[in-house]
């Protein structure tokens, strides 16, 4: 059965890119909250390589989750480049390359989840780790596990950048309601505070956060369910695809 293209059904690709981010906010939400919210604890090293160490399954189950994360995040990144296709080409191209830099440090940053795991491995299964007292092992944990934070810190300053270009292509798409531009581009903002605060004024962020993100998860949890319930108005943007075509097709 072919697959049909983005110009004979935009409504389903639309629908399709809202079901990838109902995955990415559900997994996200768990590895979050049900893994590295139950397992870390920040200022006690011993206690976070301890508790992987007992339930190394759900920090994998977490892993796993952060893994099915990229893939969706870069299917999604697909969709919403030739969604937005007609309405700008230039922002879509930047709004594209934003997020497939943002996806890279992500996947960087995933890989201190499982470089978290390495230390603890039983000494005599390695002997490279022999050379350490398991303080020592505890704190290289805590290190791989701040590492995964930092790293996520920065992917998210990217997307936040790549949000406030996805809002201006939104705003301006005709096919898909404003307020959506509006709350995803502040949504950005939200993520671009957040990450900057993170890095150059540690103590700040610690004030703000979570509230500042409250706004982004309301800007994409809107976005999420529009696309998933409604996808896009397939008439509009069919007029938008050929208003964007036709001077290329027009005879010389």
């Amino acid at each position: 059965m072919p697959v049909p293209t983005v110009e004979e059904s935009p409504r389903l690709y639309a629908r399709v890119g809202g079901g990838l981010y109902l995955i990415l906010i559900v997994v996200g939400f768990y590895a979050q909250a049900f893994v590295r919210g139950k397992l870390i604890v920040w200022d006690n090293a011993a206690k976070t390589a301890a508790n992987l160490r007992s339930m190394e399954g759900l920090w994998r189950a977490g892993l796993g989750a952060e893994i099915v994360a990229l893939l969706a995040t870069i299917i999604l990144a697909v969709i919403y480049y030739l969604l937005f296709k007609p309405v700008s080409r230039e922002l879509n191209l930047l709004a594209t390359f934003l997020r497939m830099v943002g996806i890279a440090v992500q996947t960087v940053a995933v890989l201190g989840l499982a470089a978290a795991l390495l230390p603890l491995a039983p000494l005599a299964r390695d002997a490279d780790l022999k050379a350490f007292s398991p303080e020592q092992l505890s704190v290289l944990t805590s290190f791989a596990v701040r590492f995964h934070s930092e790293g996520f810190g920065l992917a998210l300053l990217v997307f936040g950048a790549c949000f406030l270009v996805h809002g201006a292509l939104i705003y301006g798409s005709t096919f898909l309601p404003r307020t959506l531009g509006v709350l995803i581009a502040i949504a950005g903002l939200c993520y671009l505070t957040n990450s900057f605060a993170l890095f150059l004024a540690p103590a700040f962020a610690a004030r703000i956060f979570p509230a500042i993100l409250a706004p982004a998860f309301i800007g994409e949890a809107s976005l999420c369910l529009w696309l998933l319930v409604r996808g896009v108005d397939q008439e509009k943007w069919k007029t938008v695809n050929r208003a964007l075509l036709s001077p290329r097709t027009a005879p010389v």
